[in-house]
């Protein structure tokens, strides 16, 4: 009896599909992984920043931003152009019962226009609600912060920026 080498290939191929399937390797299942954020006792940190959006300013004038209403307003030359004005926002947490004061900004803070040395000012700081809060234990709160963006006449136009502190006093 003759056999060719494809013959042989078919017959071997024929063979292979009639035996029965051996179980595929499985990998072992990943990892799972645990998480855990450990605060201290008594903490707070910044959720967002204070952002007046984009505005135009042919004469001087101020935008305020509510804390309460997280909304923006514009007096004189100043005109809201683009974007989402919002206060800054940020919460704490406490693990005992206890009483916060919140502390803004009594002056004013500049902001300084980035690539320049022109300058705004940002003043009349105020906390969303009440500054003084009365807190259950494992209690998480959250407040806002607003204030007045101050814009000159012939402001340079550019972005601006500067930082102001925000206290978290815990007695």
């Amino acid at each position: 009896m003759r056999l060719s080498l494809p013959f042989a290939f078919v017959a071997a191929s024929l063979l292979s599909a009639a035996s029965p399937a051996t179980a595929a390797r499985v990998a072992a299942n990943p990892p799972a992984t645990a998480n855990a954020l450990l605060i201290k006792p008594l903490t707070f940190f910044k959720l967002d920043d204070m952002d007046f959006a984009m505005l135009a300013a042919p004469a001087a004038g101020t935008a305020v931003i509510d804390p309460n209403s997280n909304t923006m307003t514009t007096t004189g030359g100043v005109v809201a152009v683009s974007g989402t004005p919002h206060a800054a926002q940020f919460q704490g947490a406490t693990v005992s019962s206890s009483v916060v004061n919140i502390k803004v900004p009594v002056g004013s803070v500049t902001l300084t226009r980035q690539g320049g040395t022109e300058t705004m000012t940002v003043s009349n700081f105020t906390v969303e609600g009440t500054s003084k809060r009365v807190l259950a234990a494992r209690q998480v709160f959250t407040f806002r912060v607003g204030g007045t963006l101050n814009v000159a006449a012939n402001q340079v136009e550019g972005l601006y920026s500067g930082t102001f502190d925000v206290t978290v006093q815990y007695p």
